[in-house]
């Protein structure tokens, strides 16, 4: 195959073609030196044929990983991508490189469709990107089968688990691929998986029998927090206003309505935000998310279908405001910070009405009981996650098989939560539960139960015999928003469950252990925090420094600064995202290192000889604005 600047890279120190030529790619075409861990053997194996299964954290450099073999290897390097909203993206930075792709989805026209075709057959592109749908589709097969194809690419593989392929059963069809091309290698890619999913992705793929690459999936730079419940809109408002001024981020929420209303009030508070739920229209949707990726500093407020395949590296922050249903889709979501290695924050608001919601969903679920345990198991970790008392990293690697040690990133390293006995207010707790269900006179749910713990006369409580109920009153030596704790981990910890429509509480067979006074119960007490950042009040609107520019000097801040300015004035020139002209890693260089010629600036992290060639005196007129011609013609004078 030839690169696009024109050099076989077959033919590149014979010696040892494999590495060479890999590694020339890798500095040419990505203007990198060295690859990080884990890629290099990972391509080679690619490159001679070998199939291969990649376990690789978020921003951990996947792509690469089937990119540099399919511009190595004879053919067309095949991408099966989960998302076409973003296929164009991802060639624009291909093309941003000099790497001839292309896609094929139902975005395009006609003329532009059998144009990628007409190339493809005629082995003039290096890399096609095809949604999992378009291979159930005769027509795409047939295409298939008059190219030269050097590699399969199976991107987000997650998505043929049982736990990912609701989202995209498509992915289930994929193992077709080894049985009609038998020769080409194949290369499944995802960053969620535990050793449960990563065996049925290899099942599922058959890719029993191929060479299986387990990465760390730790990411140091993320900082995890959990915080509960309390003003939930004000706990966000502080940390961007706090800690992220300026920055992009994206805020999840549980539903589309609650979308709609955060983003709003972000708006109102001078936070510019957009929203993003498949209650919009394609249009508004593509829109918002084009916005995100080409702008600096916009806030995303999505539902979970918003963010797979997102390659904004500069997201400082992810925001849950609801509760995720699983680890696996907590670690994918937040993976999507950070991915420039920058420190960025991973925050999630945790209260008790989530835990009531996520477990009568899982109640009032389609599927048989099977199913249904299935959902409570993953509930059951993420509660895990949220109630430790121990590093959250810790927990977090060790559902997906990694050992560690404690991190000092996590809230609970930096403040360690203490645990107390809770057993004798879970006793009055569970003893007020039993009664009421006894009464059998109304529905009741976590508010009456502190009531009556409380002993408040409410006019729920007094339709209830209040003096003969013996547990009204008893629990006096802790506050409301402590009981809703109580309640919160005895949900987490199976002592108590919901069922009906209005989140009724009732006991579980584990609860008998805990009245009899046979079971301890250890409950979490959630320590003072303090912001683990800057706590200025700064105005949003006011240009601040922002975190991955933090290790910089006064100078080169300044230059830093200049080289964004520039860099988006000419991605909008282009209708091109920001980081497809250069990461901000990559400028933090160029302001740290000021170079003179472009000899020098093409040594620099991340430039390749295309985007030396298209960029490089621009960037150098920024770090040495030339002199206008009136200043030369005073220093002639001179």
């Amino acid at each position: 195959m030839i690169s696009p600047e024109g050099v076989a890279v077959e033919d590149v120190e014979a010696s040892d073609p494999t590495a060479s030529a890999a590694t020339h790619v890798l500095r040419k075409i990505f203007g990198y030196d060295s690859f990080r861990e884990g890629q290099q053997e990972i391509i080679e194996h690619v490159v001679t044929g070998g199939d291969a299964l990649v376990l690789m954290p978020t921003g951990g450099g996947k792509s690469l990983c089937y990119q540099i073999p399919a511009l190595v290897r004879d053919g067309v390097g095949v991408v099966i991508s989960p998302l076409i909203a973003l296929m164009q993206d991802q060639v624009d930075a291909l093309t941003a490189l000099g790497v001839r792709a292309g896609f094929l989805n139902s975005t395009q026209g006609i003329d532009e469709r059998q144009a990628v075709e007409a190339c493809f057959v005629a082995g003039e592109i290096d890399l096609l990107y095809l949604a999992p749908e378009r291979l159930r589709v005769d027509a795409t097969l047939r295409l298939l089968e008059r190219g030269k194809i050097s590699l399969f690419a199976i991107d987000e593989a997650h998505c043929v688990a049982q736990w990912g392929h609701d989202f995209r059963p498509d992915y289930l069809a994929l193992s077709t691929l080894h049985e009609r091309w038998p020769s080409v290698p194949r290369v499944a890619l995802t960053a969620t998986a535990t050793p449960a999913t990563h065996a049925e992705i290899a099942a599922r793929l058959n890719l029993e029998n191929a060479r299986h690459f387990v990465a760390s999936f730790d990411r140091p730079n993320i900082e995890y927090r959990i915080s509960p419940k309390n003003e939930p809109r004000r706990q966000l408002l502080d940390l961007l206003r706090n800690e992220h001024p300026g920055d992009a981020g994206i805020v999840y929420c549980l539903s589309r309505a609650s979308v709609d209303k955060i983003a709003e009030f972000l708006t109102q508070n001078n936070i510019p935000a957009l929203p993003y739920h498949a209650g919009l229209d394609a249009r508004t949707r593509a829109a918002n998310q084009a916005r995100f990726l080409r702008e600096d500093g916009l806030v995303m407020v999505a539902t979970i279908a918003f963010g797979m395949g997102i390659d904004k590296p500069d997201v400082r922050f992810v925001a849950h405001l609801d509760l995720p249903k699983s680890v696996e889709g907590y670690y994918q979501e937040t993976g999507r910070a950070g991915r420039d290695g920058q420190p960025s924050t991973a925050w999630l608001a945790y209260g008790l009405q989530d835990v009531v919601q996520q477990r009568r969903m899982i109640e009032t679920s389609e599927g048989d009981d099977t199913h249904r345990r299935r959902l409570g198991t993953h509930l059951d970790a993420m509660l895990a996650l949220c109630e430790t008392i121990d590093c959250r990293r810790v927990r977090l690697l060790d559902y997906f098989g990694q050992k560690s040690s404690p991190c000092g990133n996590c809230d609970t390293c930096k403040t360690p939560p203490e645990s107390w006995d809770g057993t004798i207010p879970a006793q009055k707790l569970l003893s007020t539960v039993l009664r009421l269900h006894r009464e059998r006179r109304q529905k009741f749910g976590a508010g009456q139960i502190v009531d009556i713990l409380l002993g408040r006369k409410t006019d729920k409580v007094l339709q209830h015999d209040h003096a003969s109920l013996t547990v009204f009153g008893i629990g006096t030596e802790l506050r409301e928003s402590e009981w809703r704790g109580v309640i919160r981990q005895l949900l987490a910890q199976g002592l108590l469950t919901v069922e009906g429509d209005y989140g009724t509480l009732i006991l579980t067979d584990a609860s008998a252990d805990v009245l009899r006074g046979n079971h301890q119960v250890l409950l979490r007490r959630e320590p003072e925090r303090k912001p683990s950042r800057s706590s200025s009040k700064s105005d949003p609107k006011t240009p601040t420094t922002r975190l991955q520019a933090s290790d910089l000097s006064e100078t080169a801040q300044a230059i830093f600064e200049n080289l964004r300015t520039w860099r988006g004035a000419t991605a909008k020139e282009q209708g091109l995202p920001a980081y497809i002209i250069f990461h901000d890693a990559t400028l933090r260089e160029i302001a740290t290192r000021t170079p003179t010629t472009l000899t020098e600036l093409g040594q620099i992290s991340g430039i390749g000889e295309n985007k030396l060639a298209k960029y490089g005196q621009q960037v150098l007129d920024v770090l040495h604005p030339p002199q206008s011609d009136q200043t030369t013609e005073l220093a002639e004078s001179d």
